[in-house]
């Protein structure tokens, strides 16, 4: 019902809310590649960042 357009409804409004969640808990500046990827899993993960958890990549190198 949802998948006429291709893209789920409901995988548009969770990604939405992953954002509004990741910029709200600190994902927001992006510098290098690490903060990029820090914000990528904040916004997919958004439920462990509800948590508690801290999704802040640190690369080594």
């Amino acid at each position: 019902m949802l998948r006429k357009s291709g893209t789920s409804l409901l995988v548009l409004i969770y990604l939405g809310v992953g954002l509004v969640v990741a910029l709200n808990h600190g994902y927001n500046t992006i510098k290098d590649v690490s903060d990029l990827l820090s914000l990528v899993l904040g916004v997919v993960l958004w439920p462990a960042v509800l948590l508690g958890n801290d999704l802040h990549v640190h690369l080594v190198g």
